[in-house]
């Protein structure tokens, strides 16, 4: 038989010999009480006065808000094991557990992980998997039975990874053995691979029917965090990549830099359904590579940049909307986790620059984070942390008069500048580039760039060519016609994917024009693959072109 049963309160202000007491006491108790060694999962609650989930207890309906006293409300539980999106970890005896202010785990560290389950094991009997190659006859899948539901430790960012040998990257040296000493200030992230594939993807409201389902093996993955010791409880989860482990609080979140826009609510998204788009931990620690593409858990996150732009941005400017804290609260705390992570892969060389549409949608997390957080650390980053957007705009001469330029930078090789071509020049991959400008990056990339000219922090993405490519984009009027010399404009420019993605259109003409006025970035730079070496950046003579300044 198993019950809960409640562990002491850590007040605010108790010396740290007390609590270290009350650990011995409790650890004492339930070593010799071991009947009454308390399980609980993640849907139950963390008191026993009433019922509640994670949801009511940890983003509630009244924001945490700056000076607020939460440490009162501080609690914990001994437990020997604890489970979030049908994974559940066992421990060797009960430690001190809780949760973040987004739901995830964390347990009082070392601690020792006897059982994940379901476990690491071969390939069912039962498990269908179709492979097939994608248009350019490429896969990120391979035969292999000898691993599904893998867990990692992961301290360096790349490719490799141990989840499930379906996926080529994959490294046994690079998956958990159970038992497992977790070191405190490490993250287990544990997964569920699908059996079955092709399965439906979580954002598939998104998608048009051709891609509402994946060929990605792994289903989902949840993060349990050692600590070294107990955080408050509106504590953020630290970055699940490398032991920085620093914590970040709620109550200290900026409410005063979100917007209060008006706009009709029946045109507004979904509120439950972006909430649930950030709800588990988007797994990027793979320096997106495009394996990726048939690896990441379907029900955790976008695999494609495109999709990660698109969702990205339009959760932003939701936020900006004329709606109560409450309303927007779960939505802000996921979308900063989300920026928190991603930090935290950056500072130890992580980078998103590989071409075509992979990795867009990775740098506006992070700066929202910063900015809600009044951090600068998330904005001064490691010159290794190479985002997507960035890489493949820049300034030069275009065919139509157009100054921001755009460019492919890798796909099936490096790939050069094509835009100051007249089109009667461009040869295979120079119309290759242009599909994959029309289809899967600058079309998606409307909603992040609004959200960050509303709040002002052009300056801190320094990259004005971002922004000036976007905004040619999403132009409706064509002030370049007379220069194209009767080649029409492309049908997509104007907006962002129709139907989907109206709002982000929408919200785009009536608020563009009022964003305040701002800095521009630092000196204009371009990325140019001739360049050897892994950084690639050089100066771009030409300066923005913009109307913000």
């Amino acid at each position: 038989m198993k019950y809960t049963r409640k562990g002491p309160s850590i007040m605010s202000g108790v010396k740290n010999k007390i609590l270290k007491r009350l650990l011995i006491v409790t650890t004492l108790i339930s070593l010799a009480l071991p009947l009454c060694t308390p399980t609980f999962a993640a849907n139950e609650p963390l008191s026993t006065s009433q019922p509640a989930s994670i949801s009511s207890f940890q983003l509630g309906t009244t924001p945490i808000t700056k000076g607020q006293d939460v440490d009162s409300r501080m609690q914990w539980r001994l437990a020997s094991e604890v489970s979030q999106f049908g994974i559940t970890w066992k421990f060797d005896k009960a430690y001190p557990v809780g949760q973040f202010v987004n739901g995830d785990w964390w347990v009082l560290g070392p601690v020792t992980v006897v059982e994940v389950t379901p476990g690491p094991a071969p390939a069912p009997p039962d498990e269908t998997t179709e492979t097939p190659p994608n248009q350019w006859g490429d896969t990120g899948l391979q035969d292999n039975n000898d691993l599904r539901n893998g867990s990692m430790v992961v301290m360096t960012p790349g490719p490799t990874q141990g989840y499930d040998s379906r996926g080529k990257t994959f490294s046994a040296d690079a998956s958990i053995v159970f038992p497992y000493s977790l070191e405190a200030n490490r993250s287990l992230i544990s997964s569920i691979s699908n059996v079955s594939i092709p399965t439906q993807v979580m954002h598939y409201k998104l998608m048009w029917p051709s891609e509402q389902e994946s060929d990605r093996v792994m289903q989902t993955a949840a993060v349990l965090t050692s600590v070294s010791k107990i955080p408050p409880p509106d504590a953020f989860r630290p970055s699940y990549f490398g032991d920085d482990k620093r914590i970040y609080r709620a109550r200290d979140l900026r409410w005063d830099r979100l917007l209060q826009l008006k706009f009709d609510p029946a045109d507004v998204p979904s509120w439950e359904q972006f909430e649930r788009y950030f709800e588990r931990p988007w797994l990027d620690h793979l320096n997106g590579a495009w394996q990726g593409q048939w690896l990441l858990p379907t029900q955790n996150q976008p695999a494609y940049g495109r999709e990660n732009a698109r969702i990205v941005g339009i959760a932003s400017l939701m936020l900006h909307l004329d709606v109560p804290r409450e309303q927007k609260y779960k939505l802000l705390v996921r979308l900063v986790q989300n920026g928190i992570d991603l930090r935290g892969i950056a500072e130890q060389g992580g980078y998103w620059n590989e071409g075509g549409g992979h990795t867009s949608g990775r740098k506006w997390p992070i700066l929202f984070a910063g900015l809600m957080l009044d951090d600068k650390y998330f904005f001064d980053m490691p010159e290794t942390a190479i985002f997507h957007e960035d890489t493949q705009t820049y300034y030069g001469d275009g065919w139509h008069g157009q100054s921001a330029l755009w460019q492919m930078v890798t796909h099936h090789g490096d790939r050069e500048p094509y835009l100051h071509k007249h089109p009667d020049h461009w040869e295979i991959w120079d119309q290759r580039s242009e599909s994959y400008r029309r289809c899967c990056t600058v079309r998606t990339w409307g909603g992040q760039s609004l959200a960050a000219l509303l709040m002002g922090a052009k300056h801190i993405w320094n990259h004005d060519a971002f922004f000036d490519n976007v905004d040619d984009w999403m132009r409706v009027e064509d002030i370049y016609a007379d220069e194209r010399n009767g080649i029409p404009r492309p049908p997509e420019e104007g907006g962002a994917f129709v139907p989907w993605d109206d709002f982000v259109t929408d919200m785009w003409a009536r608020y563009r024009s009022q964003v305040p006025k701002q800095r521009d970035g630092g000196s204009p730079r371009m990325w140019d693959t001739s360049q050897s070496g892994p950084i690639k950046w050089v100066p771009n003579k030409h300066k923005p072109q913009s109307d913000t300044d």
